[in-house]
Formats: structure tokens, sequence, C-alpha cells
């Protein structure tokens, strides 16, 4: 028998149900790949397969050989990046950057210790079968006395899968595994993927063509809520080539009018030999950095190499900003300048801020969240407001999300939304922090053009972090590559 059967499968909560029944079939060991546009269904397939959308009567069918654990839960289980914090999202944003607050969250070596624990107490007190070499290969070792929101979003990504291979699984569900990854670590977890496929059931949730890792040679494609029949993975390039071309981005006129009045100078960041540590870690050392009204930087570097920190830096979101020699729109860090002061000036958008955003709200509001710099709405948006968060949920082409409840949508939508929220203020800086992850080819491409139009003002000014170069949008003229330790 599969390891996994589900025949005309349909869910109990008619909220949550495919457009079709669903008839899909996962053979023990078996490595495939669900892909699909965003709002396409993949989110839903997902949590039918791991259990969280039961099915109505016994449509789906489990065979996990005798093992002691019997629950879909012991022996299915997922990496969704947005999870990594276990429910601490609000506090993670805010603490990151306050060294006194670290033993909020656990260490690293805390947190694979106690999903061993776990396991060994589920199974009457035996010991759960590590793969050392696995383990050896995600590098835990080096960051095991680290608490967890000390850690880059490309080692929060290693340490998630780490905490999963201690609960042994029989079938591992990974929702887009290189979100936040360099190229020297994607290739790492390709290899880690790989030996992975070698010793249980794994599937993998991705958005875009290139994240499908050779070893995989089937996909499920889910479009219209509508699940195929096993592909060829060959098939999935061509599916998605085809869907970008129809895509094409309409004409787009970026709003001309200012929330505030421009800043006077022409220096947008100014920082001068900035220090950074935390214990005994040196995240930046003796960096310069001075970014001018109207250029277009790349921001760039290996997992850990302190992008993020650089970023908190300007987004006035970290404290030691006192204590270094910074200056944002031509004022002097701690001359008496708010926090909101800075930040209404600056659009962002974050893979922490989006894992950290989760209110049930129309996805109308969210976006109007940013024209307040908050998290939640707390003041109504006025009509003049609600027609510029209409019309660039339209220059996204997510109009028909606006009125859904943001913790509905797809985690690709999601991100869709919150990308909206980082222009909708009409900023004189935008800072865009790996903006594309879970995007399809066609979103990623119409937001690629939306920034290249928007910098076409000479008073905006553009910081992207991105590990994908041809993610990049045609206006980017400068560059700065960060080093670990450098």
């Amino acid at each position: 028998m599969p390891l996994l059967q589900i025949t005309n499968g349909v869910t109990r909560h008619p909220d949550y149900r495919l457009a079709e029944p669903l008839n899909l079939t996962i053979e023990a060991g078996q490595a495939l790949a669900i892909c699909g546009p965003n709002g396409g269904g993949k989110s839903l397939l997902v949590d039918i397969i791991t259990g969280a959308h039961p099915l109505l009567g016994d449509a789906a069918r489990y065979d996990f050989g005798g093992n002691n654990a019997d629950r879909v839960a012991d022996n299915v289980r997922l990496v969704a990046f947005r999870d990594v914090y276990g429910g601490n999202e609000p506090a993670y944003y805010q603490q990151r950057w306050n060294q006194a607050d670290e033993q909020t969250f656990p260490t690293v070596s805390e947190v694979l210790q106690q999903a061993r624990t776990a396991w060994t107490d589920l199974h009457q007190g035996t010991s759960p079968e590590i793969d050392l070499d696995l383990l050896a290969e995600l590098g835990m070792d080096e960051h095991a006395d680290k608490p967890i929101n000390q850690l880059s979003s490309g080692e929060l990504r290693r340490m998630q899968l780490a905490k999963m291979l201690m609960s042994c699984p029989q079938m591992l569900v990974i929702d887009n595994p290189y979100i936040g990854l360099d190229k020297d670590a994607r290739m790492m977890l390709t290899r880690v993927l790989g030996l992975l496929a070698q010793r249980l059931t794994l599937v993998l949730v991705v958005s875009r063509p290139a994240d499908v890792p050779s070893f995989v040679k089937h996909i499920v494609y889910v479009d219209g809520k509508r699940v195929s029949n096993l592909l060829p993975a060959t098939a999935y390039a061509q599916i998605e080539q085809d869907g970008a071309r129809m895509g094409e981005m309409p004409a787009f006129t970026p709003p001309t009018d200012e929330r505030f009045t421009p800043a006077a100078s022409n220096e947008v960041i100014d920082f001068r030999h900035i220090n950074i540590r935390y214990g005994q870690r040196t995240i930046l050392k003796d960096l310069n950095w001075l970014v001018m009204r109207g250029e277009h930087w790349a921001l760039t570097g290996e997992n850990g190499a302190g992008k993020s920190t650089l970023l908190s830096l300007v987004c006035a979101d970290n404290p030691q900003a006192y204590a270094c020699d910074i200056r944002l729109f031509g004022n002097k860090r701690g001359s008496g300048e708010s926090i909101w002061d800075i930040k209404r000036r600056i659009g962002y958008v974050s893979p922490e801020m989006y894992s950290a955003y989760r209110k049930p709200l129309p996805a109308i509001d969210i976006v109007a969240s940013g024209l307040r710099d908050t998290i939640g709405l707390y003041q109504h948006a006025s009509e003049a407001e609600r027609a510029c968060c209409k019309a660039w949920l339209a220059a996204f082409d997510a109009s028909h999300l606006a009125d859904r409840n943001y913790m509905t949508l797809s985690s690709g939508e999601q991100r869709l939304i919150m990308l909206v929220r980082a222009f909708v203020k009409n900023p004189d800086l935008l800072i865009l922090d790996e903006p594309f992850h879970g995007l399809d080819n066609r979103h990623r491409k119409r937001a690629q053009a939306i920034i290249d139009c928007f910098m076409r003002n000479r008073r905006k000014t553009l910081i992207m972090v991105t590990h994908y170069e041809e993610e990049l949008p045609s206006c980017i003229d400068h560059r700065l590559v960060l080093k670990k330790h450098r």
C-alpha cells in the first residue's frame, strides 16, 4: 500500500475545499514537488496531505508500516518558515536587536534537544535514530549556543530542518525550501535534500522552476484549486514560462502625491565606521556607507554577513544605532528625532516582517497599515487612502484579494500583500529585503517592472536584498557586498 492514498477526497470544512474531489497517491520513498501559481491551491493541498484539513469519510489512507506512533502529525511533518519562532513572532520582531532580551528565546541546541526529547517521550523512552551525517551537513554545530532570534533567515531555515530530522518523520513536506538561502547554502541544502530523498518520502512546495532539484522527477501542478496527475518535472518550466507570458505588465503610473515634505538633505544614509557586536560575535566591523538620494542599491552577501542587521540600523529598529555615527535623511541619530520620523519616509518589507504579521484583517487594511507603519490598522483609512490602496493592489494584480481575510490567503498571496504595503505611502526610501519570496514568475516579473517604474522618480531611493541575481530590477546602479566579520 502507498504511504498516502487519497480517493475522491473532499475536506470536511467547506471553506477549505478544492474545486473538485482530490485523487492523489504518494509512494513511500518518493520525492516530488508541488508547484503552481500564487493562490492556485498549493497551501490547501499541503494542509490536506498533512492532515490539517481532514477529509470526509475514509478518503485518505496512510500506511506508516506499523510505526508505534500512528497519528498523521507524528509521521508527516511540515517545515514552513513562518512557524520557526513557535508562536512568538511579534516578540521576535520587537526584540531581535535587543541584546538584553536574548534569553527570551531558546538556543539552537535547546530547540534541537526539545525535539529529540519529544520523540523519545512519544516512543516510550527509545532514542531516535538520527542521521548524524545529515545534521553535520546542515552546519548547526557552529550556531549551537545562539538564541534563535540571533540567527539569519538562512540559518533559521537550516535549524528548522535539523529540528524536523530529530522527529524522524516518514514524510517531510518543505514549503519553499530555498527561501532566505545564499547560493552556497542552496547548494548545501540540495545535497541534504538529495540524501533525505533516499531515506524518507519528500515533498517540496516550490514557486519557481529553478527551485525543483534535479533528483525530483515528478511534480503535482495545482492551479485554480485543481490538482493535476503526476507530471514530469520538465513540464513545469514550460507551464511557468507560458504563464509568465500571459501576465504582461499593463500601463502603470506611480502616484505623484507626497504624504510628507521631502527631506532637505540629499544624503539618505551616512554610516561612518559602524561596529555592531552581540557578546563575542562581531556582525559589522568598521563599515562606511553613503547612500545619496536617487541611488538604487543592491545589498548582497552570504547568510549571516549582517544584511538584516544593517537594515535594522536604517529602519531605526536596532538600539545600537544610538552608539554609532549614523545620519539618516541628513539627521544624526539621537539628535531628537523619533523612530517614527524616520519610518514615515521608509517603505519596508522583509521575511521577518512577513513572519511576524498575523492579523485577521481584510487584505486592503493590511495594505493601509503601511500608511502609518503599524502592525495592524488602528485608525480607519480615509476614502482617499483606501482609493490609494486599491490603486496599488491593482498595480500588483491583487485587486481580487482586497476584501479577503489576510489569514486565509495562501503564503504567496500574503507575501504579495506585504510587498504592496511597502509601496502604499509613496516612500522616499524603499527597502526590499528578499521581496520576491514565494512569488511565482508572473508576479515576480510584474513586481520588477513596478520597481523600475517607481524608481524613475529621481527623488526615490532603493535598497534591495536578494540572493538571486536575476531578481534585481534593471534600475540597480550601486552595490554593497557584505562579508562575514568584515
